[in-house]
């Protein structure tokens, strides 16, 4: 862990969210705005998962002032001269139909590669390809997704019993992910498996989504990044204009009450 201090006006060089999850009653819509509202940057990546469109499908439209106001707001950063490109995942992946088109300055990639100020090339993409379950078996997928929305059901009301209690937040989620060998070893394999797929491709690094799970760590010779979630972790991976790389922990930052110009900590390479 190394101590980051994040510039006072949120001014950065590449923004990296994914995993937002726009359409799911488990989105903290509330918090990314936030985010957005004090971020500067010259690119936006969007890196799948931005829509849950399967969550649509399966419940119905499900679209509050809150999810409206983040679209509108990306939207509006684009307008200003942001370059927002959006790499589609697997739970907003009719999107991919339009891959290597640009819709209302929204450029749509299948998987693309940003080079950061420093000269490393990072392949990005979501990452579901790399994820045996969801390659081999939608309905799995989407019974596994179930499997979290109760978990996260269940993480609501243990967090208000918390903070009756003047506990932090905890991630019930995460925690279980981080207990049960199985998920560990799923979380092991899939990231070997997208930075093998980076290095295939002579590539310095790559940055994906897909797993919720937030991280910056060398993998044989390889930088993997992976962006989080806007569900339970609400991070963001950010680029600094000398091309430094770092996660933002944007949930705790706010749940700690730190202004723009606090130290935060995070993981950086």
């Amino acid at each position: 862990m190394v101590a980051v201090h994040w510039p006072e006006q949120l001014d950065f060089r590449t923004v990296f969210i994914s995993d937002t999850h726009l359409g799911f009653r488990g989105a903290r819509a509330d918090l990314l705005l936030s985010f957005l509202e004090q971020v500067r940057c010259r690119e936006l990546y969007l890196v799948g998962d931005i829509f849950d469109i399967w969550e649509m499908q399966r419940r119905g439209i499900y679209w509050p002032a809150a999810h409206n106001a983040v679209l509108r707001h990306i939207f509006e950063l684009a307008r200003q001269g942001t370059r927002v490109v959006y790499v589609p995942g697997n739970h907003d992946e009719m999107l991919r139909q339009y891959a290597g088109s640009i819709i209302e300055y929204f450029e749509i990639h299948r998987r693309t590669v940003h080079e950061t100020a420093d000269g490393r090339r990072l392949l990005v993409l979501h990452g579901d390809e790399f994820d045996a379950v969801v390659q081999c078996s939608r309905l799995i997928a989407m019974l596994g997704s179930r499997a979290y929305d109760w978990l996260l059901w269940a993480n609501t009301w243990v967090n208000a019993i918390r903070r009756r209690l003047g506990f932090p937040y905890w991630s019930l989620a995460g925690h279980l992910k981080h207990r049960v060998k199985n998920a560990v070893n799923y979380i092991s394999d899939f990231e070997v498996a997208v930075a093998r797929e980076a290095r295939r491709h002579d590539l310095d690094g790559v940055v994906c989504g897909h797993i919720h799970h937030a991280e910056i760590r060398p993998i044989d010779g390889v930088l993997y990044c992976n962006d989080g979630d806007w569900v339970e972790s609400c991070t963001a991976l950010v680029e600094d204009h000398n091309g430094r790389l770092s996660i933002l922990p944007w949930a705790s930052w706010r749940a700690d009450g730190l202004s723009a110009s606090a130290v935060a900590t995070g993981r950086a390479a």
